[in-house]
């Protein structure tokens, strides 16, 4: 079957679209015929999909959601629109059904598929439920069995994801389809996954619920030639895409060990997101040593409570510990907050703030306001209670989104009037926070179509995006 592969994602700076080349190889080991239409990077996507659609003939069409919106409570942007108008543009040009996928649809599946009126969608890996979804279309099967495959019209949240596999034989990406060393060029950073799933219980997170909850990693083997490749292209800067690189601990271990063990750590610089439990001193020391330039510890609160209000599993401690072992090795440091969610007070904040300034981190980001996905225990709870419209704390789209497609968001309603304005007294004018609320507009903490960013890297900035802003704050 002919499998036109899409990838619609426009943020600047760009990101390569890793999940497009893992599918693009399982369905030609599947005996598919497959091209990519890659929209990231061209002048006028319009264009080339059409070109692309006139010239290939699809039989069925892929597309990845990469995020369903920024996440963002500022701003609250929504990508739904624009995947619902490139639907509309795929259905001018060919009657070959579309099918969503990626970890933006895994999060609102149901949503997604009402709204932009694609005909499937894979809730989870599709490495398997997509070439089975195009086998099942071509030999005119009904498709309705395939774990994780969503159908419009059909509920789909309470259904299992798509299968998880066991990642023990997984290859080196050989980036065939993608051209990864533009994306470098332009995005400043390429990826590299080690592993896949997150046993983590946060109650807001919709990570388990597109990847699983089993860590399935993969082998240290073809991790590391996958980097010496990237390497040996001139592609030295990585972001390491796992949910939380250090889950578990042993695991990045090893992988440092063979990084550093065939010289990569002195030709790499590599970041990622961790948890502050269990990121001890010599997992620091190894992390140095394999070229880790940067640790962005997704820490949400300084206080106990809110942690473990959040279902969260580290506590104030592991924050301060995690943060020391990093700087004693010399590794940026970056914390994310996350403010305002159930049970928040005035006075949680203020120990998180107080406990980020004495720490001292390279910087710290400041979310606030919690983002509700559907299946995730947060949204269950307020859900439960009643329409958006009349759940206190509920903020954004809270008419006629009762499947959370849009970005609503839930701010602990104790907090009082301008809490925003609360969370920007008690930072001041510390440099190192990043405050991207309503009430500092030019935080520059989101990364959706960023231009500082992107100028920087166009002027030879590399790395993580955060460790960038960092630099042009002049804390580096």
């Amino acid at each position: 079957m002919r499998v036109l592969l899409v990838n619609p994602n426009r943020m600047r700076p760009p990101v390569a679209p890793i999940a497009l080349e893992y599918l693009a190889a399982a369905l030609s080991r599947a005996n598919h015929q497959v091209t990519v239409a890659d929209l990231g990077l061209v002048d006028d996507p319009a264009v080339e999909l059409a070109s692309t659609l006139d010239a290939f003939d699809a039989q069925l069409v892929g597309v990845t959601v990469r995020n369903s919106d920024d996440c963002f409570m500022a701003s609250a942007t929504s990508f739904v629109p624009a995947t619902a108008e490139l639907v509309a543009q795929i259905r001018e040009r060919t009657a070959a059904p579309i099918v969503l996928g990626g970890a933006g649809f895994s999060a609102v599946p149901d949503g997604l598929l009402a709204r932009t009126g694609a005909d499937y969608g894979v809730r989870g890996d599709g490495e398997d439920a997509l070439p089975r979804l195009a086998t099942a279309i071509e030999e005119r099967a009904d498709p309705a069995g395939i774990p994780g495959l969503a159908i419009r019209g059909r509920a789909s949240m309470g259904a299992p994801p798509a299968n998880a596999p066991d990642l023990s034989g997984s290859e080196p990406l050989r980036w065939e389809w993608i051209e990864v060393a533009d994306y470098f060029r332009q995005g400043g950073q390429a990826g590299v996954e080690t592993k896949r799933g997150c046993p983590q219980a946060c109650v807001y997170c919709a990570d388990p619920l597109s990847k699983g909850s089993r860590v399935r990693p993969r082998p240290l083997e073809a991790v590391a030639r996958e980097i010496a490749g990237l390497v040996a292209a001139g592609i030295d800067h990585l972001h390491l895409c796992d949910a939380e690189i250090n889950i578990p601990p042993e695991h990045l271990v090893a992988l440092c060990r063979e990084l550093a063990r065939r010289g990569l750590g002195e030709r790499v610089r590599w970041y990622g997101y961790a948890t502050p439990q269990g990121f001890s001193a010599e997992l620091a020391r190894w992390a140095r040593r394999a070229g880790c330039a940067g640790i962005n510890f997704g820490s949400d609160s300084g206080d106990d409570a809110m942690l473990a209000a959040l279902g969260r599993s580290h506590t104030a401690v592991d924050v301060a510990a995690a943060t020391k072992a990093c700087r004693d090795e010399g590794i940026a440091v970056m914390h994310d907050l996350l403010l305002g969610g159930p049970g928040e007070t005035r006075e949680s904040i203020a120990r998180t703030i107080e406990l980020m300034k004495h720490l001292e981190p390279t910087c710290v980001g400041v979310s606030f306001g919690v983002r509700l996905y559907p299946g995730t225990r947060l949204a269950r709870a307020i859900t439960q209670q009643g329409p958006l419209a009349r759940v206190p704390g509920v903020r954004g789209e809270v008419e006629g989104n009762e499947d959370l497609a849009l970005p609503v968001f839930f701010v602990e309603p104790g907090l009082g009037d301008e809490p925003e304005r609360y969370i920007a007294d008690l930072i001041g004018r510390d440099p190192r926070f990043f405050f991207g609320g309503q009430v500092e507009e030019e935080a520059d903490y989101n990364y959706n179509d960023n231009t500082r960013l992107a100028e920087a890297i166009r002027n030879g900035a590399r790395g993580a995006y955060w460790r960038i802003l960092a630099e042009l704050r002049g804390l580096l």
